[in-house]
């Protein structure tokens, strides 16, 4: 890849390895251990590097060559030597090793760079996946390097004398003598079968191509794809054997388990099985429902009628603001209930899905998983706002979730760059060698240990082994102690630092007199942050310094917890162990610590951007064809949601569908909810009737994705509607038939040019990871599907990390990668808005993908909501605010190509509509206010036929919200909830979000946001402890102003209307009903105010009895009492 730096250092301890271009070396005879520019290798070597050598970088390799080597590429007269498989298998391990115990770092104008840490926490690792976990040390004289294991932990010894050697001394003793520094003997291989074969030459640069599937096997993107039965291929991989006539299946297979007459399992059957189905609503309820809403809008259209035809002589400009909001909300009540007009429910059936990916078949003799790979990405960026036990326990619900280990990768992205975030994964990492074992054991449900430890009632139920009480007693233990370490550990970073700070001072102060310096000058010694292995942080520091604070450090990558074998790795029973798991599988997930880099004046696009780089970085490192996204408080309640989403996506159609969005369910509400937020009319409601349409819209959490469908590329098999409103659709569809035939594999020059830099980026890793991406994500080749996959392709195992393959990830990650490209464009996440989740959303259905809507009988997902009334405004005004953003940008559903369904168009139109509905309804508040101080209403009289219009529309509402209560199972309380935060929310939040997003479109004032804090009491009395928390904000003056006015507007009115010789009862009554309307909707609002026991910052009286009374004095100074010519009599305003 050509980058501004492409070469890769690796350091370690004493020893230093730089990897470059073999021609930029230049070799020394006996170079000098003391001499400039030297460095020594594990096994004591030195080498000497030119002063352009440590300042320039070449082409990436995976290893160091000491002397001058002249690469030639392949030809038909220079071939390279084949290795034997068992020689392939040790370089793999050692490799994958070696990726292991690295921390990488780099990016823009600097050398990637390969730390090997001796430890990455305190306490010693033990699992053999975990990096830095325990091992011998290397017995070659002089060097302390840690021995080579394999995948159980056990060491690897490459020669029968079974002497033990690192890494770098085996590269080194093979390169110089090719015989084993202890026997003396030539490096033999034994390969599995006893037999012992000849070492070959030392191995070169290893391919960087890592996914699911070998590319380079013409067997794996060149299979036919018919659905033809392959009766040679049978025969050959299976013990199935061909009678006269009839295929006759010998009862010692694997597939004939549960059969007992010899007949071959019904395969067909089980391929014809769905995976998914869709039930509609019962006719019963929503062909009423249907009716009510015809009715609804027909009694609306004839009220506002009668409306405008009927003005308030009176009162016109009363009249006119009344009529004007009225047909505001009923602009907005159609755009809100035209797409409810199709809800739908879904199922899924996982035996179907077992049956058809992980049941012994022809293709798949083994039985093994031929399901696609999935990466999880985990977003944190600020560890004091979300709290790293919360992301840990994250991490371990995932590392914990059932779906085939090797199939299954998680990547935390940190964007902060911190340190506690990175030894928190690897205290995570570390614990889960007992939390995985043990849920796979007992079927532990919740997987998030916080939650489940905190169960109230019999843990015991359900529970058939006997040994369940002992393993969770001891469990429970560790995970007290996990805890403990996570809370300490801010608190021993800053005393570690802190004393590897003060050595530097004394070394430097040292080196100050010795060089006879003046002992009074200052020291410039920098405050760094120090990692357990005693060398300094690349991330961010706590006393910021160049290069090392919040908006400026380069990028790093760290493989907690190295790729798992495709084989399953038994436990064992041995007394040492903390449970048994003799008859467990230990092997644990792939997991990644993903950093980016920051430079000053880069744009980094906040969330989306750090998505984006954990694309780019996980196509590299593992491409698994789907992806699922989750906030860092958001953990897997349900450990088989993946296989939910498994069902949708690979069931027959399921091609076309670009994302599967679960609901979000929320833990830590107070029981009444109080300011709405379960959000259950918006996920149980809405979200099922859009998916009946073109699907739900993308909530920014929960999520699975299709990784194909990120790169901005059409669905399979559109067919344009032939719209006008397509301008370019002969243009899109032709560039859509390149980029199918370029995934396909095929060879066009043109389809080719549609990948370039221009798009992607330069990294030619990542572009080859898009046709396999794609591969991995197709349905099976079954009768009916198009351009399936054939069975059994996704049964070979994945092959191993290199070093070349982690640093092409760090270039990946650097922060001028995107710079132009699409991404963020077109490609990945889009930018230019706060809500990047709704955009990235609709730009998919404008492209013609769909999407599912995936409600799970036990909760998929699971987080945290802000209780407090401050931040729940601020979490609504951010949600405004990128709406608003919406509206004004390109992305308005107005604008949207003819792919895009029509209700699905209303409902995309309705997201950026509806914060300037709050405008309407602050003047709709305060009209009842106005209606009391004047002594006047909206209409003239309150006649028979505006009550019987006002009675029919609020009783078609109440009825449409019992039948919405029938068909998505929310209840009444929820809803009514739901209608008074509407009310709180669209007279603050909402109406800030519309003036900052006309600032920003006006003026180009950028808006920032902070993080909601997600940080709570961890006591059974602290649970609620922020729901009484009054923080004051601007967003509270609306509210309270609407408050304070009404209720001083009903004392004027009725006083008025008392002492009048004329009572006019009837507009006293509209008046106050219509107030009274006001005020029980902001209850819950006044009763936030109120707080534990009724204290109130006094600036909130303050403010709105300021408020109030300039309002009443406005009033009364325009509109004066019949007897007063003024206010205070003989007072004028001025």
């Amino acid at each position: 890849m050509a980058s501004p730096s492409s070469s890769l250092s690796i350091t370690g301890g004493k020893s230093f390895r730089k990897l470059i271009s073999p021609k930029s070396f230049k070799t020394a005879t006996t170079p000098s251990p003391n001499s400039s520019g030297t460095r020594r290798t594990s096994s004591g070597r030195y080498m000497t590097l030119s002063k352009d050598d440590q300042d320039l970088g070449g082409e990436v390799s995976s290893e160091f060559n000491p002397s001058y080597h002249v690469h030639i590429p392949p030809t038909p007269d220079n071939q390279p030597m084949s290795a034997t498989p068992a020689d392939q298998i040790l370089a793999a391990k050692v490799e994958q090793q070696f990726v292991s115990n690295t921390i990488f770092s780099g990016g823009f104008n600097s050398v990637t760079r390969g730390h090997v840490l001796e430890k990455m926490v305190e306490a010693d690792a033990s699992h053999p996946q975990m990096a830095c976990a325990r091992s011998g040390v290397c017995s070659v004289e002089g060097c302390d390097g840690k021995s080579m294991r394999d995948e159980r932990g056990e060491d690897i010894t490459p020669c029968e004398c079974a002497y033990r050697i690192c890494r770098e001394c085996y590269v080194d003793a093979l390169e110089s003598t090719g015989k084993c520094p202890g026997c003396k003997e030539a490096y033999k291989v034994i390969d599995p079968d006893g037999e012992v074969l000849p070492l070959p030459p030392p191995p070169g640069r290893v391919d960087r191509r890592l996914s699911l599937l070998r590319s380079s096997k013409p067997s794996l993107l060149m299979r036919t794809q018919t659905s033809d039965f392959d009766h040679a291929r049978w025969l050959y991989e299976t013990k199935g054997t061909y009678g006269y006539g009839n295929a006759l299946w010998p009862k010692d297979e694997a597939y004939m388990e549960s059969g007992d007459d010899g007949a071959p399992p019904k395969f067909n059957e089980k391929a014809r099985k769905p995976m998914s189905r869709k039930t509609g609503v019962s006719a019963a309820i929503l062909s009423p429902y249907r009716l009510l809403v015809i009715v609804r809008l027909a009694v609306l259209g004839l009220f506002l009628e009668w409306r405008v035809r009927h003005p308030n002589r009176d009162a016109m400009w009363l009249w006119g603001m009344s009529v004007v909001c009225e047909i505001w909300f009923a602009f907005s009540w159609v755009l809100d209930q035209l797409p409810k007009l199709c809800p739908v429910n879904r199922a899924t059936d996982l035996n179907a899905l077992k049956d058809r990916f992980e049941t012994p078949s022809p293709e798949n003799p083994r039985g093994r998983s031929d399901l696609p790979g999935i990466d999880v990405f985990v977003s944190t960026a600020d560890p004091d706002k979300e709290p790293t036990l919360v992301t840990a326990n994250t991490i371990l619900s995932i590392l914990a979730a059932e779906y085939p280990v090797e199939k299954l990768c998680c990547y935390l992205s940190d964007d902060g760059g911190a340190l506690i975030s990175f030894e928190g994964l690897a205290e995570a990492a570390s614990f889960a060698r007992f939390w995985v074992p043990f849920c796979r054991k007992h079927d532990i449900e919740p997987r998030n240990p916080e939650t489940y430890f905190l169960l109230k009632g019999d843990p015991t139920k359900n529970k058939l082994r006997s040994d369940f009480v002992k393993d969770r007693r001891r469990v429970k233990r560790e995970y007290d102690e996990f805890k403990v370490r996570i809370n300490g550990l801010p608190d021993a970073i800053r005393r570690r630092s802190d004393a590897y700070n003060a050595h530097e001072e004394i070394r430097a102060k040292r080196y100050q007199i010795e060089s006879g310096g003046d002992p009074s000058e200052p020291l410039n010694v920098p405050k760094a942050t120090w990692m357990a292995d005693g060398t300094h942080w690349p991330g961010t520091w706590t006393s910021s310094n160049k290069d090392h604070s919040r908006g400026d450090h380069a990028g790093i990558i760290q493989v907690m917890l190295a790729p798992p074998s495709s084989e399953p790795l038994m436990g064992s029973s041995d007394e040492d162990n903390l449970i048994d798991t003799s008859e467990l599988d230990i092997r644990l997930p792939m997991l990644v610590y993903v950093s980016r880099e920051k430079r000053p004046g880069y744009d980094h696009n906040k969330k989306a951007g750090a998505m984006n780089a954990l694309v780019r970085t996980s196509a590299i490192m593992s491409n698994g064809a789907f992806i699922l996204n989750l906030d860092c408080d958001h953990y897997i309640f349900n450990s088989l949601a993946l296989r939910e989403a498994m069902c949708f996506m690979m069931d027959r159609g399921g091609d076309r569908l670009c994302y599967v969005q679960f609901p979000q369910r929320f833990e830590g509400i107070d029981p009444n909810d109080r300011y709405a937020n379960h959000n259950t009319v918006f996920f149980d409601v809405n979200m099922r009737a859009l998916d009946g349409v073109q699907g739900p819209v993308y909530v920014g959490t929960g999520c699975v994705f299709r990784r194909i469908a990120l790169y901005a590329f059409d669905p399979p098999r559109h067919k344009s509607r032939g719209c006008c409103g397509d301008r370019d659709s002969k243009k899109k569809s032709a560039k859509s038939d390149i980029e199918i035939a370029s995934l396909n594999g095929g060879d066009d020059e043109d389809a080719e040019a549609q990948l370039v830099p221009k798009r992607f980026g330069n990294s030619i890793s990542f572009l080859e990871s898009i046709p396999v991406a794609e591969f991995q994500g197709r349905p099976l080749d079954a009768q009916g599907v198009k351009y399936g996959r054939p069975p059994g392709a996704l049964t070979e195992p994945r092959e191993p990390l290199d070093a070349a393959t982690v640093a092409e990830a760090i270039n990946a990650i650097s922060c001028w990668y995107e710079d132009k490209t699409e991404w963020g464009h077109r490609v990945g996440w889009i930018y230019g808005s706060v809500t990047e989740d709704v955009v990235t959303g609709f730009r998919m259905h404008d492209r013609g993908w769909r999407s599912v809507y995936c409600v799970t009988k036990r909760d998929a997902f699971r987080g945290s909501a802000p209780i407090n009334l401050t931040d729940r405004l601020h979490q609504v005004l951010r949600w405004a605010t990128g709406s608003v953003e919406i509206f004004f940008s390109r992305n308005n559903a107005l604008f949207a190509s003819s792919r895009l369904k029509f209700l699905q168009r209303i409902a995309y139109l309705n997201v950026g509509i509806y914060p300037f509905t709050s405008i309407f309804l602050l003047v709709y508040c305060f009209l009842p206010a106005l209606s009391l101080f004047t002594g006047q209403f909206i209409v003239q009289t309150l006649n028979v036929t505006f009550l019987v219009y006002l009675l029919t529309i609020t009783v078609t509402l109440c009825l449409l919200a019992v039948l919405e209560i029938k068909w998505s199972g929310i209840t009444l309380d929820e809803w009514w909830r739901n209608e008074q935060f509407w009310v709180i929310g669209g007279t603050s939040a909402h109406l800030a979000a519309v003036l900052q997003g006309l600032l920003k479109v006006i003026a180009g004032v950028d808006i920032s946001f902070t993080l909601t804090s997600k940080a709570g009491g961890e006591g059974e009395d602290d649970a609620y402890a922020d729901l009484y928390i009054v923080k004051w904000s601007a967003l509270m003056i609306p509210p309270i102003t609407i408050m304070m006015t009404n209720l001083i507007a009903i004392g004027v009115g009725v006083s008025r209307t008392i002492y009048s010789e004329i009572p006019q009862w009837s507009r006293l009554l509209g008046g106050v009903f219509f107030s009274a309307w006001v005020l029980f909707h902001l209850y819950p609002f006044a009763k936030g105010l109120m707080g534990r026991r009724g204290r109130t910052p006094t600036i909130v009286f303050i403010w709105s009895g300021l408020l109030a009374i300039v309002i009443s004095l406005l009033w009364v100074s325009i509109s004066p009492p019949s007897q007063a010519q003024g206010i205070g009599g003989g007072f004028q305003f001025p």
